[in-house]
């Protein structure tokens, strides 16, 4: 599977200067939409001016602007495909070898275009204590919200898993504030439920972060930090193994950020509980 142009950001990311970034950025959340637009729209919504918008492609390794939108148009029709057309592809016959090895391949590939950088601002975020940390997650991605929470409200206090309906979690946007986060899982097809509630915690100053497929879930356009991780294997369905890997790094990495704090409240729970 080719490198998406969201990976290929997000590998340049540091090199490009002010101009290409804010073009980046503008094309991150809107993705990939921003991107199938003239030359001159994108460069108007970005703010820079067309000569940039050419030199960010150029950046990212494309000859011209048609190459860098017929790979966009690629991406976008992978984004939409549904299981059933996955099912009835040519890959729906292959074995448990080959699909083994494509989520391995995918978990290689997310951490290759994942930088310390970014872990280690986004364990920044986790790890301030002053606020709440909230996860949820879609219809298929929810357990490994459910897998994190588990684990980071044993390092950490004020963590809460958004359970069951809609409607559940957006009670909790009264609570929600500046320095509250809210980390979401959402891969293809996109959940809307998940967008409407990013859209209102956003609103309301929550810091959001967003673990998604390389093809970007909407919900970018609200994040503060983005996790594009590889979820495409030989299946009529998506894996979320290079998502779960994520989020065990992120807790990992958050436990040692801690120090004692964390183990003070590890030893608390383990007397607590008797152990």
């Amino acid at each position: 599977m080719s490198t998406s142009i969201a990976e290929l950001i997000a590998d340049r990311m540091d090199q490009m200067p002010a101009g290409e970034r804010r073009a980046a950025q503008i094309l991150i959340a809107n993705y990939p939409l921003t991107g199938l637009r003239t030359v001159a729209e994108f460069s108007a919504q970005a703010g820079v001016s067309s000569p940039t918008i050419l030199r960010f492609v150029a950046r990212l390794g494309f000859q011209n602007y048609a190459d860098f939108q017929a790979r966009l148009q690629d991406e976008l029709a992978a984004q939409l495909q549904s299981p059933l057309s996955r099912a009835t592809g040519p890959n729906s016959d292959r074995h448990t070898t080959p699909f083994v090895a494509a989520a391995i391949e995918n978990v290689r590939e997310t951490f290759r275009h994942l930088s310390k950088r970014q872990m280690d601002d986004i364990v920044g975020v986790l790890s301030n204590r002053r606020g709440k940390v909230y996860l949820v997650g879609g219809r298929f991605t929810d357990p490994v919200a459910a897998y994190m929470a588990a684990h980071l409200a044993i390092v950490r206090p004020g963590v809460q898993h958004l359970a069951g309906q809609e409607s559940n979690w957006r009670d909790r946007l009264i609570d929600l504030g500046r320095n509250d986060v809210v980390v979401i899982f959402d891969i293809r097809r996109y959940q809307e439920s998940l967008l409407r509630f990013a859209e209102a915690a956003h609103g309301r100053g929550a810091q959001i972060i967003l673990l998604t497929d390389q093809w970007l879930s909407p919900i970018a356009r609200y994040a503060r930090h983005v996790i594009a991780g590889r979820t495409a294997v030989p299946s009529a369905w998506d894996s979320s193994v290079a998502l779960f890997l994520v989020a065990e790094a992120l807790t990992g990495d958050l436990t040692r950020k801690l120090g004692d704090a964390g183990a003070k409240r590890i030893r608390e729970m383990e007397r607590l509980r008797g152990g």
